[in-house]
């Protein structure tokens, strides 16, 4: 998954965001309201974790902004706030779940499990395309029974282009889905990572499943 840590608690947030990339997923961080609602309009989020006392604009009034913006993404909220009353009103504001601080980080990953079982209804928790498989859940890759080992940001731009494999996938939907926030416009960061997938896919045999389209993008084709 790819998630947003709005938390003014630099070194908490800090710790989040490691601990969920060793887990897999692909970490964001703002430490304002504001700052996190920028984000979230310049990128495609799966999860935001959103913190309630924050400087310039309250978790509350994130949570209302990003509805009134129409930016659906899954919020949960971490916050040391314990009145059920806040609660009660994080949720009616539209957050999926609510964490009080201080949290074992477990419990953390575990219930985005659940947000994840939750947000796959109607897709496969397995992606494939013919002997190479993704397992989202388990966040793994195999490809003829032989497991490959990718970093993050690689299974989540194998992930896009598994998803919309035969389909031309731009560079800049690479960049706003799998970068965000973290993509520097003048890199060349995504041909990079593609290189880097293509090399561990040939490694085991399968040449040309990554297609260069000149000047747009890249489709991921069956063999």
């Amino acid at each position: 998954m790819k998630i947003l840590i709005i938390e003014d608690e630099r070194k908490l947030a800090r710790f989040m965001k490691q601990g969920l990339e060793q887990h897999g997923h692909v970490a964001d961080l703002a430490y304002s309201g504001s700052e996190g609602l920028n984000h979230v309009a310049g990128g495609l989020y799966d999860l935001v974790l959103l913190d309630l006392m924050l400087p310039g604009q309250t978790g509350f009034e994130v949570l209302k902004n990003l509805r009134a913006f129409g930016l659906a993404v899954p919020v949960m909220i971490l916050s040391a706030l314990s009145d059920p009353d806040k609660v009660v009103e994080g949720l009616d504001l539209g957050a999926v779940d609510y964490l009080r601080k201080p949290f074992d980080f477990n419990e953390l990953l575990a219930r985005i499990r659940v947000l994840q079982r939750r947000t796959q209804t109607g897709d496969s928790v397995v992606l494939r395309l013919d002997d190479l498989e993704m397992r989202l859940v388990s966040h793994e890759v195999f490809k003829a029974n032989v497991k490959l080992e990718l970093t993050n940001r690689e299974f989540a731009l194998l992930e896009l282009l598994l998803r919309r494999a035969g389909q031309l996938v731009t560079k800049n939907e690479i960049a706003e889905k799998v970068w965000a926030v973290d993509y520097d416009m003048g890199s060349n960061v995504i041909e990079v990572h593609i290189y880097q997938l293509r090399r561990k896919l040939d490694a085991l045999g399968t040449r040309g499943l990554i297609e260069t389209i000149i000047g747009r993008g890249y489709r991921l084709k069956s063999a």
